[in-house]
């Protein structure tokens, strides 16, 4: 089975929020991971100066998978109206959108969660609950699923929502195939968060 996944990066995004998530799936036969940003194609920052190369806008499959990280960009991103704009519309086109840590207060803000269950990174909460009063925040999940969207809680948690979308996607032996590759003890359970 083929995933082609699409990872949108920005100033500021949290490096593990990205590469977990990109070692799961480059351990998955048949996915193909990409970097975008919506700002056009080149460089971006990350926490601690991690920088990546990644492709413009256009280059992105709207049929592909969305995955949106979190980090200290999502901030400023929240009130940028073009930025959102681009990614609502990203989301609406996409058949599954994820998001890691904070990476959900930007489709909140895209009014995409609105009605919907979601949950984000323990430490902000606060502040993400306050970018979408009509989502139905779980504080205490590892990660939620609600119809095509999956968040996950803080960082580590993007992992194991992308083994276990893997799982659902590909099979159980593709998501133990790309943990064991990666060796790394899953965490099976959505609804507990030691870190909540």
């Amino acid at each position: 089975m083929g995933l082609d996944i699409n990872i949108v990066v920005f100033d500021g995004f949290e490096p593990l929020d990205v590469f977990g998530p990109l070692e799961v799936f480059i351990n998955t036969d048949g996915a193909r991971v990409r970097l975008f940003s919506l700002d056009g194609p080149g460089v971006k920052v990350g926490e601690g100066g991690v920088r990546v190369e990644a492709l413009g806008l256009e280059a992105i499959d709207p049929k592909g998978v969305l995955l949106i990280p979190g980090g200290s960009g999502t901030r400023t991103l929240v009130g940028n109206d073009r930025w959102i704009r681009q990614l609502a519309s990203l989301a609406a086109q996409s058949p599954q959108v994820m998001t890691v840590c904070t990476g959900s207060a930007l489709l909140a803000a895209a009014g995409v969660l609105d009605g919907r269950r979601a949950t984000s990174n323990d430490l902000a909460f606060d502040w993400v609950v306050g970018t979408g009063e009509r989502v139905d925040w779980i504080k205490d999940a590892r990660w939620v699923v609600d119809g095509k969207f999956r968040t996950s809680s803080g960082i580590s948690a993007g992992i194991d929502m992308a083994l276990a979308f893997v799982e659902d996607t590909c099979g159980p032996e593709a998501a133990d195939r790309a943990s064991t590759q990666m060796e790394y003890i899953r965490n099976r359970d959505s609804g507990y968060d030691p870190f909540a």
